[in-house]
């Protein structure tokens, strides 16, 4: 069965199906080759991740993150990190990376983050002197950052597989989001020196910068509560997300007086689009992977793993390498859901912290995001940026190299993420 999953799901594919619909059909046509289980077994397994309760808190947040984001707000928070680095040497492409930081407390959609801030920011950064194709890499980049920072979409699919604590990979999360945004910062900075980039030479105006920082002040303080409400045990992760678009809808209606009903009509759609393409990713890939464990292929991976590979600096480096071979042909929630069943019983023999694993396996997608042949938000920057994918694919080289770096720090220095719960 796993034979044919397999051949027909990189056949679909190479045909260009959607990942979750190639799964299923894989799934389905694997089941149909064998004599002891029938179809009511797929439909079972497509109908069982559904009853998952901390799934609705993946709507709740794609929603509060529409109603903050299209409004007011967002310009608030594009205006308060140019104020915080624009007249830096590289500072036009540094409000990217500080505007994807500071948005990854609201959103936690890297291809969100890259439609939104591209959009917004690029023109701006072409008219003041700066490359089209540098300005599209440090979009695709930094919007990444998005996925780390609490709250995050990717960790919660994450624990929903590996039944880790969501509050701990949260934490965990918040240090390599910000030595990603540091080194991607003196990436802009030492780009610009070298190359001769325009930045500001007006005197910082201090008292715009306070009005603005208390603008953005609501957006700021929603990963905070997130983080407190978790770390305090005052409410679940799916109450935090309701609470968050409670607390999204009252701010837009009372501190900023811009809640529309047309704009909460977006928001539901919106949730309600990005639901239910994850969900079908999650159902796709519970089905894939009941047949998957029915044939012991995880077991078989774990002995031909542990026959070649013989500590846990080795199996690290194993799982690094397929998670990023992976994240440059796969849309990041399918993989976490493929590999984590898989890298699961690895990590537990070989002592490594499951929490650990969860960030190390969303750094190592996030730079798939922006790796060719098909990553989204490298086409995101290229389209937004009007430059071609090569010459965007050069000038990530340096964000590659920041990248790599800290997932290195994160896979080999545990305490990194660890003591961050």
């Amino acid at each position: 069965m796993s034979t044919i999953l397999i051949l027909a799901f990189f056949v679909m594919l190479a045909l260009s199906f959607p990942v979750a619909h190639a799964l299923v059909i894989g799934a389905t046509l694997g089941v149909m080759t064998s004599d002891h289980f029938s179809l009511y077994g797929i439909i079972q397994q497509l109908f069982v991740p559904t009853q998952s309760f901390p799934l609705i808190a993946i709507p709740f947040f794609v929603m509060a993150a529409e109603l903050m984001m299209n409004g007011t707000l967002g310009r608030n928070l594009i205006d308060f990190a140019t104020d915080l680095v624009g007249r830096f040497r590289g500072g036009h492409a540094q409000v990217s990376v500080l505007g994807s930081t500071l948005f990854g407390g609201v959103s936690g959609s890297a291809v969100a983050d890259a439609t939104a801030l591209g959009g917004m920011l690029i023109p701006w950064q072409v008219k003041a002197g700066y490359p089209r194709a540098f300005c599209g890499a440090t979009i695709a980049a930094a919007s990444t950052i998005d996925i780390l920072i609490p709250p995050s979409i990717p960790l919660i699919l994450y624990s929903l597989v590996s039944n880790a604590s969501i509050g701990a990979l949260f934490f965990a999360g918040i240090l390599p989001g910000l030595l990603l945004a540091v080194g991607f910062c003196a990436v802009c900075n030492i780009s610009a020196r070298l190359r001769g980039f325009p930045y500001e030479k007006t005197p910082v105006a201090w008292g715009q910068m306070a009005r603005r920082g208390i603008y953005a002040m609501p957006a700021l303080l929603m990963p905070v509560l997130v983080l407190l409400a978790l770390r305090f045990g005052v409410l679940t992760p799916t109450e935090i997300s309701t609470s968050a678009v409670v607390y999204a809808m009252l701010v837009s209606a009372l501190f900023y007086r811009d809640l529309t009903w047309a704009r909460v009509q977006h928001s539901i759609y919106t949730a309600g689009i990005a639901t239910g393409v994850v969900m079908l990713l999650i159902m796709a890939s519970t089905a894939a992977g009941w047949i998957l464990t029915l044939d012991q292929i995880p077991d078989q991976f774990l002995a031909w793993a542990g026959s070649h590979f013989n500590s846990q600096f080795s199996i690290i480096l194993l799982m690094n390498f397929m998670m990023l071979v992976a994240g440059m042909f796969i849309d990041l929630p399918a993989a976490i859901l493929l590999l984590t069943p898989l890298f699961i019983p690895l990590a537990q023999t070989y002592g490594i912290d499951l929490v650990q694993l969860g960030v190390v396996m969303v750094v190592n997608l996030a730079i798939g995001l922006y790796s060719p042949p098909v990553g989204t938000t490298l086409f995101i920057g290229s389209m937004l940026s009007k430059a071609p994918i090569g010459q965007v694919v050069k000038e990530l080289l340096p964000f590659y190299a920041v990248g790599l770096l800290v997932l290195a720090l994160m896979s080999y220095v545990p305490a990194l993420t660890l003591r961050m719960h």
